[in-house]
């Protein structure tokens, strides 16, 4: 399937949606539908309680599996959230697979002030120089490790531009979100390099299930695991920080990479907390 076929079943997707009407939708037998990591009958949870669908929407889609992603805001009646949607689609243009997470601020152990979704050039345009699927699926995996118990060392390649936004919240090169955390003054390698997330102790159920590789998007799905327990670790300069970590929990992320020129130029991820080491209602994928 095209990807103006992909976007056309994405755009009645989402028009169904937004008015609440989950049997407008041309689901395959069998179809599975999560919200946030949990699995619902199509029509349950957020297809309740919609009103409105935001004005960010960047879209991409993998024309090899069959798959559409999109990343956007949604409006309930207590607030407008951040937004991931993945739809797999068959070859009779059915939805066979749908997956949503959605950051709720008044739900999330973890809060960013003030969150604004905005279109970034970086992400609507084809890459430059791409690279081969297999390696635009090693660079964010890389990026994975490098999250994991975080030392300085770095398992992938960043751009020296790279930025990241989560949750609607730019958190590298950000002056204002560094008055809160200040780690977001620097860079997406610098703050790496620094080893400031020594406490994400595992970062699990790794998928990377969508490829769109003409605009050399991937999108990654996993949980970033906290046992709470470390309570001082060394920066790679030397000084000694506290944890900000002290409970078990988890972190469920969606998380799309723009890879170009064999680097990494660009993340956008919408996460949310979840119960410690929850487990995912997806299969596990084999890696290349």
């Amino acid at each position: 399937m095209d990807r103006t076929a992909l976007y056309r079943v994405l755009d009645t997707f989402l028009a169904a949606l937004a008015a609440r009407d989950a049997q407008a939708v041309d689901w395959a037998p069998g179809a599975e539908f999560s919200e946030n990591n949990v699995m619902l009958d199509p029509g349950d949870g957020v297809w309740n309680t919609i009103q409105g669908i935001g004005e960010y929407q960047l879209r991409f889609a993998d024309t090899r599996t069959g798959q559409v992603g999109y990343f956007g805001t949604i409006i309930e009646a207590i607030e407008e959230s951040g937004f991931t949607l993945r739809l797999a689609v068959n070859d009779a243009g059915q939805i066979t697979q749908c997956e949503m997470c959605i950051v709720r601020q008044s739900d999330s152990g973890i809060k960013f002030e003030n969150p604004r979704y905005w279109t970034k050039p970086i992400l609507e345009t084809d890459a430059e120089a791409p690279v081969d699927r297999a390696e635009m699926v090693r660079l964010p995996n890389g990026y994975f490790d490098t999250l994991q118990l975080n030392d300085g060392t770095i398992h992938t390649r960043f751009h020296p531009d790279c930025n990241r936004v989560e949750n609607g919240v730019q958190t590298t090169r950000n002056p204002d979100f560094a008055k809160i955390v200040p780690v977001s003054a620097l860079g997406c390698e610098e703050q790496f390099r620094m080893g400031n997330y020594r406490y994400d102790d595992e970062l699990r159920a790794r998928r990377f299930p969508l490829v769109d590789e003409e605009r050399g998007l991937v999108l990654a799905f996993g949980f970033i695991d906290h046992s709470g327990k470390l309570e001082r670790y060394q920066l790679t300069d030397g000084r000694w920080v506290n944890s900000p970590v002290r409970r078990p929990h988890s972190f469920y992320i969606s998380e799309l990479f723009k890879i170009d020129h064999g680097m990494i130029c660009q993340i956008e991820a919408n996460f949310i907390t979840v119960p410690y080491r929850m487990p995912s209602p997806w299969p596990q994928e084999e890696l290349p």
